[in-house]
Formats: C-alpha cells, structure tokens, sequence
C-alpha cells in the first residue's frame, strides 16, 4: 500500500493520508494502544507534510500552465518563450523587470493590487520590456521607475498586441510607452495613471500613456490624475476608441493636453469626464488633433458626450477640441463649462 501511495500526485496522497489519519483516531480514541496509534500517526505524517512544505516554499512566479514556480520574473518568462503562458504572481513588492522577446505573455496578479513592480527597469527602459506576439497584464502596480533618458515606464511595447486590465502606473516617468507597429492593437481598461510624466530631460517630453503608430488603441473605464509633465494620452494610432474615463488634473503639475492626437486618428472619444487643473504648461486645448505630422485621416472621429470643467474656482479660456487637420469631425452632445470653446480649426 505505501508503494502505491508514493507514487499517487501530492495532492491526493495529502488527502488519503489526512482521511487515514481521522479514521485511526477515533478508533483509538477509547483504546490504551497508545504506542501503536503513535507509530500509525507518525506513518501518516511522512506522507502528510511533502504537500505543506512545498507549498510554504513555493518561489513567487508560477507558470499556470506547468505549475513550474520561479524565483525571478525573468526565469518565467524564458521558460514560456515562443510559447503561450500565464505567470501567476503572488502578492509583494519585487524589484525584478522582464525582457519578452516571444510568444504570448499573460502577467497576472494572484490577488489584484497587491503585486507591486518597483524602481526596476530592464534595458535601461522598462520593468516589462515586450517585443513578443503579444502580452496581457492583470492587476499589478508599476511605480517609481525611472531612467536615464527620462523615459522609464512601467511597460515598453516595441511590437506585439497589448492587453492591460485592472493595474496601476504610478510615480514614473512614463506608464506605458511604445515604438511603432501599425498592425498591432491595444487594450487598456479600469486602470490607473497618476503621478507620471515629465518634460526635464532632453528626449523630450514624457506622458502618462505614451503610444506610437499602432493600428488601434482602445482605453475604456481608466483614470488618467495627477500628471508631471507632457500629456496624459498621446496616440499616433490611426484608430483610437477612449471612452468612458476621467481625467483629473486638479492636482497637475505643469501638464499639457489632457488627449493628444498628433498624427491624426479615426474612431471615438466619448462620455469622458475632463477636469483642467490651474498649473499647466499648455491650458489652450483639452483635445489636440493632428499638431504634428499628420499619417493618418481624421475624417468621421465622433466626439460625444463628453463633459469638461475647469478646476473649481478658476476661470480661463480654451478649446475643448483644437483641430489643425480640417477634417470632418463629428461632435456633439459635450456638456462645456463656461469658457470653453467646442471646437477651433488652427
């Protein structure tokens, strides 16, 4: 029987044991054989604790699909490599980072919240640096990542699809930055920017999303607080969808645009809440469309139902849409505080 025992998985040999050892309990609850129910309870301790220990000693990143347990984030994601996994993390503050250069990555908090990334960057860019076929993080607080060249961000997409749900970008540089694929597509939903950007070092300006000519970009139910510097989004995607989010700049330091559109982009901004807070930088627009090089038609972006304030207490001029493109916007159903213009062609 022992024979056979060992070779059963941990878990169902934890669970004969434990029925093992309550059977042989009770019926030597009444009896004077001591000795002998000590010999059977030690037996059935052997086979008990292999599960216990394990578990008690288990490293912080599990690989769900193997149930392989790793001690670095690193280690994970290379043994996933062209392969498709997801790194369960346990709850804590690491000062790890992560190169992935295949594949597809899930990063998934086990309890949302209370897995933080922090003051680590890998390459001298990012704690997740992503150039595999495409990634989702789940849960987790990125924060204090800060680097040479003033763009540090929690996450820095070089190619691949982008899913982000439920995370914090906190007290950086930068939230998530990326380079350039017009194929690629990205999901942002009920996460958090606060405390990011900045226009001190001589790359430029950094912004609390930061993303490059992608095919799509979709923000949905996030909250963009807080900002350093630059601007709270900065898309040259070519098709955007940013709806439903609150971007609060009561408590903004020298900021600028709340979304900024450089390259021109089709698709939607809609039931947003914008706040504009007193220290800016550039308080002469909330939405800024097509400012720089233009490689993407703006015609049919609908902009509705959106609501703009000023910060309480303060009074000014400005645009909610400043549009230098000339093209055929559709807006409408925006609630506009006093002093805010709808829309101006520059």
């Amino acid at each position: 029987m022992l024979a056979l025992m060992v070779q059963l998985p941990a878990k169902a040999r934890s669970t004969i044991a434990r029925e093992f050892v309550s059977n042989i309990a009770m019926r030597f609850a009444n009896s004077l054989d001591w000795v002998f129910l000590a010999l059977i309870l030690a037996l059935a301790a052997a086979l008990l604790p292999v599960t216990a220990a394990k578990a008690q000693g288990n490293d912080p990143f599990t690989i769900e699909e193997t149930g392989r347990s790793f001690g670095s984030l690193q280690a994970a994601v290379s043994a996933i490599g062209d392969q498709r996994g997801t790194i369960m993390i346990a709850a804590g503050t690491y000062r790890q980072c992560a190169v992935q250069t295949a594949g597809v990555v899930i990063y998934a908090a086990r309890e949302y919240g209370a897995v933080t990334f922090d003051r680590t960057a890998c390459e001298g860019k990012a704690t997740l640096v992503l150039r595999g076929l495409g990634a989702e993080v789940r849960g987790v607080t990125f924060s204090n990542i800060s680097v040479a060249d003033g763009n540090g961000a929690g996450i820095r997409l070089e190619k691949g699809a982008l899913n982000v749900a439920y995370s914090t970008f906190l007290n950086s540089q930068q939230g998530i930055l990326t380079g350039n694929d017009p194929a690629g597509r990205i999901y942002i939903m009920r996460s958090t920017f606060s405390g990011l950007g900045t226009c001190e070092n001589s790359a430029g300006c950094a912004h609390s999303l930061y993303i490059g000519n992608y095919g799509e970009l979709t923000v949905r139910e996030s909250r963009f607080e807080r900002g350093r510097g630059g601007h709270y989004v900065k898309a040259r995607s070519a098709k955007v969808i940013i709806e439903d989010n609150s971007f609060d700049d009561a408590a903004g330091s020298a900021t600028n645009y709340m979304i900024d559109l450089p390259a021109g982009s089709q698709g939607t901004i809609a039931s947003n809440w914008f706040m504009q807070g007193r220290d800016k930088e550039n308080y002469s627009a909330f939405i800024a469309l097509g400012a720089e090089t233009v490689l993407h038609s703006s015609d049919g972006l609908v902009v509705t139902g959106n609501e703009a304030r000023f910060v309480p207490g303060l009074q000014r001029a400005s645009v909610f849409l400043a549009d230098w493109t000339g093209s055929r916007v559709a807006m409408s159903g925006n609630s506009l505080a006093s002093g805010l213009t709808d829309y101006e062609r520059r």
